[in-house]
This record gives C-alpha cells, sequence and structure tokens, in this order.
C-alpha cells in the first residue's frame, strides 16, 4: 500500500521535524542539480547510505529500494554514456539513486500524516492566490509515497516479462508500468472521491437571528 511504507522507530530521524527532513531533501536535489559533479553525487551517494546505516535500516532496506529500479537507472546512464561519456552516466546514476533513496528514507521515517500536515504548514501562502494547501500538500505526500510504489511495480512487471522472454524489451517493460501507475492513480483519486475528503475551510455560519 502507498501509505504503509513508513517504519516504526525512535532514532534520530524519525525524532526531526517533518519539515525539516522535506526541507533537506529539496536542498539535496537543488544542490546536486546545480552543480554537476561526479565527486559530489559520490559523496552524496555515500553520505545516504551512512544514513541508512547509521538509523538501523542496514543494506536489505536499501536493497530492496534500489533493486527494481536498477532497469530504469542502467537505461539512463547508458543514454547518457552513449550522448556524452562515461563519467556523465557514472555521475547521473549516483545522482538519481542518492535522490531516490533520500526521497524514500524520508517517507520511511515520517508518517503519513505528519508529512501531509508539514506541507500544508509550509504552502500556507497559497491561500491568498486562491490555492488550497491542503489539497497541495495531499498531492506532493502522494508523489513522495509513489517513489517505492514504482520500484515495486516495475519489479513485478519485470518478472512477468521475463518469463515471457521479454526482459530485454524497453517497451514491453515500461508500458505496462506507466497503465498500472495510471490505473492506480485513478483508484486513489476514486477513493479520495468516495470518502467525501474536501479539506476547503468551511465557511462560518452567519450569526444573528435565525428564524424563519
Amino acid at each position: 500500500m502507498i501509505l504503509s511504507d513508513y517504519i516504526p522507530g525512535t532514532g534520530l530521524l524519525w525524532r526531526l521535524p517533518p519539515g525539516s527532513k522535506l526541507l533537506a531533501l529539496a536542498a539535496l536535489g537543488t544542490l546536486l542539480l546545480a552543480v554537476p559533479r561526479l565527486d559530489l553525487a559520490a559523496l552524496t551517494f555515500a553520505a545516504v547510505i551512512a544514513l541508512y546505516l547509521g538509523s538501523g535500516l542496514g543494506w536489505r532496506v536499501i536493497w530492496r529500494i534500489l533493486r527494481p529500479m536498477l532497469v530504469i537507472l542502467a537505461i539512463i546512464a547508458g543514454a547518457q554514456w552513449w550522448l556524452f561519456d562515461a563519467l556523465s552516466a557514472a555521475m547521473v546514476a549516483l545522482r538519481l539513486a542518492a535522490l531516490l533513496l533520500f526521497a524514500s528514507l524520508v517517507t520511511l521515517t515520517t508518517r503519513a500524516s505528519d508529512m501531509i500536515a508539514a506541507f500544508e504548514r509550509a504552502l500556507f501562502w497559497l491561500r491568498p492566490l486562491g490555492v488550497n494547501p491542503a489539497k497541495v500538500s495531499l498531492a506532493l505526500s502522494l508523489a513522495l509515497r509513489f517513489i517505492p510504489v514504482l520500484g515495486a511495480i516495475t519489479a513485478e512487471v519485470r518478472e512477468a516479462q521475463r518469463a515471457r522472454g521479454l526482459e530485454r524489451s524497453v517497451i514491453a517493460t515500461a508500458v505496462p508500468v506507466i497503465v498500472r501507475l495510471l490505473k492506480m492513480a485513478d483508484d486513489i483519486a476514486d477513493a479520495i472521491e468516495a470518502r467525501g475528503y474536501d479539506p476547503a475551510p468551511q465557511s462560518p455560519r452567519p450569526t444573528g437571528d435565525t428564524r424563519p
């Protein structure tokens, strides 16, 4: 399930405010994109691995997150190698892997409700513009939760295509993954609508004489 990736814990990462972890994720992504250097990407990847090991999550969790995405990372790295060079391919692969692991670390150590609340507090400035921060925060939280789900779906599709002898076909893997993600998005939207979820603030009832 999308919202069941949280792992209960009492370590430092669990005690950090959700807003600080989301801010760190945004800052890390900005830094890696603004400074395209292989040594920075490698150092960031190593630091994120150290965070997993230091928090007690271990190599098994790291492998569970990265394994389904290896094909996608390999395709992206291969395209970079073909278009540019091997150093660019390694930099892009390490950068994406580091961001994927760090985003997953945020979801593993943050409850969904806390993450939504943090997004809502950070996006308060949208309300004067006519945008509901609660709805935007829900969308952003679900987007983060989709990261491990994407990996799991990709792994399932690859296993199914391997049984059919199509494991080397990019299209045979990509198309079912996209279809399943779109179907899942529709199911989530239907579930939210069926439960009558509407985070819009309720207008206060007028006070005064209520006689007919």
